[in-house]
């Protein structure tokens, strides 16, 4: 664990990159960009093969050739209602600090009781969010930076500008042999300077204890159609670095004889539906980003329609594989399953869930229970306040979707818009059957106003705009609004009969915020 430390160099000054705000790249982010879509490995010259030490040579899975894709507690209290509510929301009101990262999912490294601290002072930096789920880090110096977002460690001996993403386990499970096991989330890192990225230290979501556990860590490293089992160099509490060898897919596996422990992570969902019953997801995972990620993927493609609850999610108890588990809540609820055995569903296809399900409307506690030694593993209060006021701004679009639909044209629009929208109602006929409605302007700019600073990104992986063409438009005109509203009428122009709002909505997929989707939908309903 000593020689960890070691690998600590004092950090540079390093001005941290904003999130937010997606701003145009530079010719050499494009080309970099452009060689990950393509998934083009290392540069010429980079070391190939494995790091010092054996390697153990995987056969090639039925899901390799994809490796290229970019892919709270609360305190326990047995007081008067009065007090535990007070406590439990002081509780709360503590848990939500940062436990939760930019993306949505857990941060890769809780608090945990059971583990030694690190001291390790690293540059904290945070990278810019690109199209398809990839980060961009540009370094500017030699140093060891960890990235705020992800957790990932990168040691670098000059400026470098990095791109990754979080993989999917699932899709490598038949290249993970027992008896390893996944140790922690997956990543696919490119660096155009392949040479200068002299390691990486991954995330994992194992509880070591105070050090004096001795855990056979490796690394999955995936090339092509097959992957190779290579050695870390060290790992402390929260991470496994390994020395970079060549770039593609990679991520920690463990190997061990006596019962692993994980830090654990509780993900809720809720149905959205007309339903005045309440109905509930519940998720109990390893706090592994892949893992995570993928319950998320699998709720957006389930028949009903789901919102992510907001609640701390770490575990205050450690789960151990084999364990059961209960889940309570109170007041009653159906509970189904009422049991659960804990695996790590990381190389799982199928998440396996816990479903709640509540008659009426009114405030309950759900807790996680260790049914041997009944302690309790994890706990939240959930309110309507909780998501009441998701069920407001869906409201509040559907009214202005129907708005939209009434309002009639003024004398705002230029005398080609109006022809235009003419035209369009002019289409929505074919010998007095009505047929797929194109999207109006009006509809248009309503969407227009929704976009983020992502509206360039999503216009040329979406909608096969180029570039020039939102030059052009940025050229004529300054208002930004009016720019996103002149690229969608492009857009239209071009898909001709195609331009409605069902061809957008399947267009931009999971590229846009929920606000758009539920728009789109709504003028789908009309």
């Amino acid at each position: 664990m000593e020689g960890w430390q070691k690998i600590v160099r004092s950090s540079h000054a390093f001005p941290v990159l904003s999130s937010s705000g997606i701003e145009s790249l530079s010719a050499d982010e494009q080309d970099l960009e452009a060689s990950c879509e393509e998934g083009a490995g290392c540069p010429e010259g980079c070391a190939e093969g494995c790091a010092e030490g054996c390697t153990e040579e995987l056969p090639a899975g039925e899901n390799g050739s994809e490796s290229s894709s970019s892919s709270s507690s609360e305190d326990d209290s047995d007081t008067e209602e009065s007090d535990t509510r007070r406590s439990d929301e002081e509780q709360e009101k503590k848990d939500s600090q940062p436990d939760r990262n930019e993306s949505g999912g857990v941060n890769c490294l809780p608090h945990c009781e059971h583990c030694r601290n690190e001291n390790a002072q690293r540059e904290q930096v945070t990278p810019r969010r690109l199209a398809g789920g990839q980060y961009l880090l540009k370094l500017d110096a030699d140093g060891t930076y960890q990235c705020s977002v992800t957790g990932l460690i990168f040691e670098v001996t000059e400026a470098v500008t990095i791109s990754y993403s979080l993989l999917s386990w699932s899709k490598y499970a038949g290249l993970v042999k027992p008896p390893w096991v996944v140790g922690g989330p997956l990543f696919d890192v490119h660096c155009k300077a392949a040479s200068a990225l002299t390691s990486i230290a991954f995330p994992h979501s194992l509880c070591l204890g105070d050090g004096d556990s001795h855990p056979a860590f490796k690394v999955l490293h995936i090339k092509g159609a097959g992957a190779a089992i290579e050695p870390s160099m060290d790992y402390s509490a929260s991470h496994v670095r390994w020395l970079v060898s060549s770039l593609s897919p990679v991520g920690p596996l463990i190997r061990s004889e006596e019962p692993l422990l994980y830090h654990g992570a509780v993900v809720l969902y809720k149905a959205v539906d007309s339903d005045p019953s309440l109905l509930f997801r519940v998720y109990v995972a390893t706090n592994n980003e892949s893992f995570i990620k993928d319950i998320a993927k699998a709720v957006k493609h389930s028949k009903k329609k789901f919102i992510k609850i907001d609640k701390p999610p770490v575990c205050q108890k450690l789960l151990q594989k084999g364990k059961r588990y209960r889940l309570l809540c109170e007041p009653e609820a159906e509970v189904t399953p009422e049991e659960i055995e804990f695996v790590d569903g990381s190389l799982l296809k199928l998440k396996s869930y816990i479903e709640v399900y509540l008659e009426k409307h009114e405030d309950f506690t759900l807790s996680l229970i260790e049914l041997e030694s009944e302690a309790v593993v994890w706990k939240a209060k959930l309110r309507e306040s909780d998501w009441i006021h998701y069920d407001q701004n869906k409201n509040e679009l559907k009214r202005n979707a129907v708005s939209i639909k009434r309002r009639k044209s003024t004398n705002s629009f230029s005398e080609e818009e109006t022809h235009c929208g003419k035209k369009q109602r002019s289409n929505s006929t074919t010998d007095g059957i009505k047929t797929t409605n194109l999207l109006t302007d009006q509809q248009l700019m309503a969407i227009a106003k929704l976009f983020g600073a992502e509206w360039k990104e999503v216009a040329i992986e979406c909608l096969q705009m180029e570039m020039k063409d939102i030059q052009q438009i940025q050229a004529k005109e300054q208002e930004v609004n009016m720019q996103k509203f002149l690229l969608l009428s492009k857009w239209r122009e071009r898909e001709q009969s195609n331009g409605t709002a069902q061809n957008l909505y399947n267009r931009l997929g999971e590229k846009v915020s929920y606000d758009i989707v539920q728009l789109l939908e709504g003028f789908m309903a009309q």
